[in-house]
């Protein structure tokens, strides 16, 4: 989806594009471990078992085993290891929230090229990440991406968890762009995040961000950025998406002097169209005062305010889902 002609600054202080949850698997206990199974894993368990009081410790908040875990794990495995149980090692003091201690004991390790370096460098990136090492994250991206970012689009790290335990990933490229943000590099943040070729809503969420952060950095010409976005949310029937990227055209449009007229009829048709009365409603309260503006201002008011109005608290999904009206182009309405 790259625009290589146009010259873009990225903010960090962007919403994050979506993540994905991984596949089902067994809720996570409801309990934390019993203090006697933790007493003897902290003293005699495995990697793998002291990976899971780890895991365990950090659900539960568990502040006292999560630093008692952090030292055993580094002198459990004093280097020399095999690459094996150096990353085994890492992984788990990663659980145990102890990235310091987990970029200590990778550097136990210096992998060759080839699938071996490839997971170090991801485990460096998330111990990077995790203390908000945003140069050395930056670095470990650089690497994995080997001067093709498309590399990066298609890998999925993991960047969280959810409420039922299952790791949550996004974008490596995205991640690269906010490090680079983070960093002051908002030109290079920019030419990450534009050099994607992923179409649809994931594209539509960049280039939103991307105008967005034009916006916030006092560039009102992002013109180009917002109906590449718009197309892309159309074709997504990202309807709530779509509304919103009006609403910041018709936002930049009067900071740089115009008055906003097409964005705002393009919004009132598309809100219109998918029965959003609430945009309607605040398109209102901006409009020119009439007895018509202020019959209709009331009537949706009172639509608004009713818990027993089907439509009176109308909210749209960030999904595919088709408007009530039909297939409705935002781009060009």
């Amino acid at each position: 989806m790259g625009i290589p002609s146009l010259s873009i600054s990225l903010l960090l202080a962007a919403a994050p594009l979506p993540v994905e949850p991984a596949a089902a698997a067994a809720p996570p206990p409801s309990q934390p471990m019993a203090e006697a199974e933790y007493l003897q894993v902290l003293e005699s368990g495995n990697l793998a078992q002291l990976d899971g009081a780890c895991r365990d410790a950090a659900r539960f908040g568990l502040g006292q085993r999560m630093r008692d875990l952090r030292e055993r794990l580094m002198l459990v495995a004093p280097a020399p290891q095999p690459f094996a149980v150096v990353t085994a090692n890492a992984r788990a003091l990663l659980a145990c929230r102890a990235p310091g201690s987990a970029r200590r004991v990778l550097t136990r390790y210096g992998p060759g090229p080839g699938l071996q370096r490839q997971e170090w460098l991801l485990l460096s990136w998330r111990a990077a990440s995790a203390a908000l090492d945003h140069e050395a994250a930056v670095l470990a991206l650089r690497r994995l991406a080997d001067g093709d970012l498309s590399r990066l689009e298609a890998l999925q790290v993991e960047v969280g968890e959810s409420d039922a335990g299952l790791p949550l990933t996004r974008s490596a490229l995205d991640q690269l762009a906010l490090h680079e943000a983070a960093l002051g590099r908002l030109d290079r943040a920019a030419a990450v995040a534009l050099s994607a070729q992923t179409p649809g809503l994931v594209a539509a969420e960049r280039l939103g961000l991307a105008a967005r952060w034009l916006e916030m950095l006092g560039q009102h010409d992002a013109s180009q950025l917002i109906e590449a976005a718009l197309d892309q949310a159309a074709a997504a029937e990202a309807w709530a998406l779509a509304e919103e990227l009006l609403r910041l055209q018709l936002r930049l449009e009067r900071n740089a002097g115009g008055d906003g007229a097409r964005p705002r009829a393009r919004l009132e048709r598309l809100a219109t169209r998918v029965d959003d009365r609430y945009t309607l409603w605040q398109l209102l309260q901006d409009g020119t005062e009439s007895p018509e503006q202020d019959r209709q201002r009331a009537e949706l008011e009172r639509q608004l305010r009713s818990p027993r109005d089907q439509a009176g608290q109308s909210s749209l999904e960030e999904s595919i889902k088709p408007g009530p009206a039909g297939p409705v182009t935002p781009a060009n309405p």
